[in-house]
């Protein structure tokens, strides 16, 4: 409540006071205010003098003094005096051991981070200040840098975790009486759902936020919803009311001095003028914020990407094009000043559309192959760095080599999906020619997804049972190019979205008569045409080795022991000689005994115990061991640290592929962590095993096959159709039990 907050600090202070911190204090209150209202000039007046009186008779309050000095640079877009500031701030307050003063300059240090597109670095300054202020129980500076922390992630384009964050942030404002902050949690709780296309409820949270901005007179914050609200009507088709709100947002920028909301106001403005065919008009306005060199890194990529659009709309495809590489240019520069893997990998959640229009774009203009290469930049960027990494690669780039001459390579039919909003496709790559199919749009193409995947989760006989799903999936996915893929070839699959989760070899083929498609092909799963050489480099030498770990001992009674385990670990182990084979079994199968084993060295890794995908946090998905110390879990995030050489891991009996599938990324988990720690292939488990018998005989099968001499891909199919061919009163042919262990490949 600014302007009650200056009416009462106008009054004089009584002599007694005049060199009192109190003086201080009542200068730094009237700045604060005021910048909050957007009157700066003022605002500088009263931390000047704040300044002046702390350096007489209060030096201790100069760090608060530069904080706010640090706010006001940060708010006049003056962001290297700003961070000058806040150093000086952070410095002082750590030196008077000011816990407060050192959480608040390191949550501020985070928010330029951020404005700065260094959304990595934004990320552990606010981690840092948050704990500093839950240590010292300072709430409502707690509350504060968990909302800006929300900010971090939503600009990563992490969605849910922003989402959690800013729920957690309101309800934390709530209980400290900090009114304004819930309101901003509110809206920004409007504009993740926005972004996550929930559109009715995006609609009402933000309605209900601009009504609490409104009644706080919040103008910056009545602006920031008012675009919301306008980008959320432009979807839904309401040009008129996207444009009385975003009207309001532009007034409003423009008399608070709000250049970065006027910014965003213009870009609204000229997707509203794009939407009603003005395109002279659109790309006037998307070019003077193009121009604005305070123009964040976001809005910058968004905006091209707009204009772009125009361009193409205008028939203008050389000038659409050169913005749609302007666009992800920025996108990639943006993403590669992030160091964490964690955070990398929610990125492009946030900018995804923009390479979906670029498809759509070359598609449309019949550039097939330029359209493949461009999705493919956007495929497991993190995964594909992560292997090159050690040869201090430049930045993710397309294949050096065409896709036929990697179909050549690999003998294979390559079948690469793309699902959006508006226009799906799958590109089918053979050593002869590049074809291409549209499919139906995402939204379609989902339900029908995640049906079929219960019903086989579900324990469901779906090939008896005639389950149209999974024929209508074979029909969608897999039929327009089964001219292209002859009998009892090997198809290598490049997933996108939903269907990371489907085992495409439990799609029906409906004819001559209803069968899995397995029977006709081998299949494999990759992540991206561009993986650097040193993925599918083999191991030097045909000596076989084994490492061998499960069986652990429970260290928790979510994990009780398996009872196949013994079973397994004795089958696996009787394909390797006793002088090629280390066992890590019972007590000895710990974190510690795996992370010490030098797994390099082994050919082949084997895992038989439970593990965890987690969802919020995928590198925190976890082989369950034996306890040591207080720890029983080998972490993905701590996989990854350990270099691999391995023909195949298997992770047997436990959620090994991951449950959350990244925009462009894929599915994370410990599948993915095995590939980025160098495996060149991966059996994972796409849902939880059950401790059955099917399990040690699947296994063993598949290393039978490896022993005379074939590749993981056909040695696991073929075990598994050993499984089907069984009796027919087995249950085991249900996919349930064989269909959940599916083989990524790095090579």
């Amino acid at each position: 409540m600014n302007k009650e907050a200056l009416e009462l600090l106008q009054q004089d202070l009584p002599p007694s006071l005049k060199s009192s911190d109190t003086a201080i204090w009542r200068r730094l209150s009237q700045s604060s205010a005021n910048m909050n209202l957007s009157n700066f000039p003022v605002a500088a007046q009263c931390l000047a003098e704040a300044h002046s009186l702390a350096l007489v008779n209060h030096t201790e309050l100069l760090g608060y003094v530069a904080l706010r000095e640090g706010t006001l640079a940060d708010l006049q877009g003056d962001a290297e005096q700003a961070a000058d500031r806040y150093r000086l701030a952070l410095r002082v307050g750590r030196e008077q051991k000011d816990k407060y003063l050192e959480a608040s300059s390191l949550g501020s240090l985070g928010i330029l981070e951020t404005e700065d597109a260094r959304y990595g670095a934004s990320v552990d300054w606010n981690r840092e200040g948050l704990r500093i202020a839950e240590d010292a129980g300072i709430k409502s500076l707690a509350a504060k840098i968990q909302l800006n922390t929300g900010w971090s992630y939503f600009e990563l384009g992490d969605f849910e975790e922003a989402l959690n964050v800013f729920q957690g942030a309101q309800e934390a404002a709530g209980k400290v009486g900090l009114v304004k902050d819930r309101a901003v949690c509110q809206a920004n709780i409007g504009a993740v759902e926005y972004y996550q296309r929930d559109y009715p409820l995006a609609e009402r949270d933000s309605l209900q936020a601009l009504q609490l901005a409104r009644n706080l007179d919040e103008r910056r914050l009545v602006t920031e919803i008012s675009n919301t609200l306008s980008n959320i009507e432009i979807v839904t088709g309401q040009l008129a009311r996207a444009d009385e709100h975003n009207r309001e947002a532009l007034e409003l920028s423009r008399s608070t001095g709000d250049h970065a909301g006027e910014m965003t106001s213009m870009l609204v403005a000229g997707r509203i003028e794009a939407g009603r065919k003005q395109y002279h008009r659109a790309e006037e306005l998307l070019t003077r914020v193009i121009h604005d060199p305070s123009a964040s890194a976001a809005l910058r990529w968004e905006v091209e990407a707009r204009l772009a659009k125009v361009y193409d709309e205008e028939n203008q495809p050389g000038k659409a094009e050169q913005e749609y590489k302007r666009s992800i240019t920025t996108i990639q520069t943006a993403r590669r000043s992030i160091q964490e893997d964690e955070l990398r990998l929610a990125f492009l959640s946030s900018a995804i559309d923009f390479y979906d229009d670029y498809v759509d774009f070359l598609m449309q203009h019949h550039r097939v192959e330029d359209a493949l290469r461009i999705a493919d930049l956007t495929r497991s960027q993190t995964l594909v760095e992560g292997l090159a990494s050690s040869s201090k690669s430049p930045a993710i780039s397309a294949a050096n080599q065409s896709p036929r001459e990697l179909a050549r390579k690999l003998h294979a039919t390559l079948l690469i999906y793309w699902l959006s909003q508006n226009h799906s496709y799958l590109w089918v790559v053979t050593p002869a020619k590049v074809a291409y199919f549209p499919l139906p749009a995402k939204s379609q193409i989902d339900p029908t997804v995640k049906s079929y995947r219960q019903a086989i989760i579900e324990g469901q006989d779906v090939l008896r049972a005639s389950a149209e799903s999974g024929e209508q999936l074979y029909t969608t996915l897999v039929a327009p190019a089964q001219k292209l893929i002859p009998q009892n070839s090997r198809v290598i699959l490049f997933p996108a979205e939903s269907l990371y989760g489907l085992n495409f070899e439990t799609l029906i083929v409906p004819s001559p008569t209803p069968h899995f498609w397995i029977e006709d092909v081998t299949l494999s799963t990759a992540s991206a045409l561009a993986m650097p050489p040193s993925a599918s480099q083999q191991m030097p030498g045909n000596q076989k080795s084994l490492l061998l770990v499960g069986n652990p001992e429970p260290a928790s009674p979510d994990f009780p022991r398996l009872a196949q385990a013994p079973a397994e670990i004795q089958k696996i182990s009787n394909h390797f000689s006793q002088a090629n084979r280390d066992v890590l079994e019972g007590t000895h199968a710990t974190p510690g005994s795996y992370l010490s084993s030098n797994p390099g060295q082994f050919s082949y890794l084997h895992f038989v115990t439970h593990g965890t995908a987690s969802h919020t946090r995928p590198l925190e998905s976890a082989v369950i061991l034996s306890k040591e110390g207080d720890s029983y879990k080998l972490y993905a995030r701590d996989i990854v640290q350990h270099p691999l050489t391995a023909e195949l891991v298997t992770i047997s009996a436990c959620n090994g592929a991951g449950t959350r599938a990244y925009a462009g990324e894929g599915l994370v988990g410990l599948s993915w962590a095995f590939l980025r720690a160098g495996a060149h292939n991966v059996i994972g488990a796409l849902w939880e095993v059950s401790d059955a018998s099917s399990t040690p005989q699947l296994m063993d099968a598949m290393y039978g096959g490896i022993d005379k001499g074939q590749d993981p891909a056909t040695a696991l199919r073929n075990a598994k159709l050993a499984i089907l061919h069984a009796s027919s009163a087995s249950v085991f042919k249900k996919p349930f039990y064989w269909a959940p262990f599916q083989l990524y490949t790095g090579s």
